[in-house]
């Protein structure tokens, strides 16, 4: 399971002249902490291409929670989707943190890439990859337990945005509360709360207000199991 996309970001991936001409198609854009990006269901076809900060992308449920699908960070793209095919949005897309952007509208970026048949394959490269992680994480749902799927969210959270310490800890400073925590991992908040619970005593986390400090990244990934992204940690 996996909550950032592996790999080389879309922008990143592109040629410097063919990155040049795609952000110059768009307007630059700063969002602030929590201000809406994009809304599920809504018939908008723009693309947010971002350049710095972090966005959560996130779908509402039945009973009014919601379940977090993926975060996005620079280099990549959001709304892509609904551009290319012209259907109402399929989540919703939140700033988490300050975050710059540049917003494309829909017809530029199609044309963009009806005149680039090399970007057009990142793109749909991209498209495929998220694919394939959303049945991973349906896969993940059904069949672990909130505390290996927990552990696996731990584990990646310390791989790509941990800050390692002289003691060999892994600081995650990521701003994600205890309930968009469950959220990422389909759970409840009781269930994660009791989850974190049985790391700390382990000794395997420390816990502090939208702070979490892996003190072992070893038994993450052994609780993980098969459930453990791809890499190693941060350390």
């Amino acid at each position: 399971m996996s909550l950032i996309e592996q790999g080389q970001p879309l922008l990143d991936a592109l040629r410097p002249q063919d990155r040049v001409a795609l952000l110059a198609l768009g307007v630059p854009r700063r969002y602030g902490a929590g201000e809406v990006i994009l809304s599920e269901q809504a018939t908008t076809s723009y693309v947010v291409a971002i350049l710095s900060g972090l966005a959560v992308v996130f779908v509402e449920t039945g009973r009014g929670n919601r379940v977090i699908l993926a975060l996005r960070g620079a280099g990549e793209l959001v709304g892509e989707q609904s551009a290319m095919d012209r259907r109402p949005r399929s989540a919703t897309v939140t700033a988490l943190g300050r975050m710059d952007a540049v917003v494309i509208p829909g017809d530029r970026f199609r044309g963009f890439l009806a005149g680039n048949p090399a970007a057009g394959a990142l793109v749909l490269r991209q498209l495929s990859s998220r694919l394939r992680s959303a049945d991973g994480e349906r896969r993940s749902l059904a069949s672990e337990k909130v505390l290996q799927r927990l552990a696996a969210r731990l584990f990646e959270l310390a791989h790509r945005t941990g800050h390692p310490n002289p003691d060999g800890s892994v600081t995650i400073d990521l701003a994600l509360p205890q309930h968009d925590l469950a959220a990422s991992v389909g759970a409840t908040r009781e269930a994660v709360a009791k989850a974190l619970r049985v790391l700390r005593e382990r000794g395997i986390v420390r816990t502090a207000a939208r702070r979490l400090v892996v003190m072992d990244v070893e038994p993450l990934r052994l609780l993980a199991g098969d459930g453990a992204p791809p890499g190693g940690p941060a350390v």
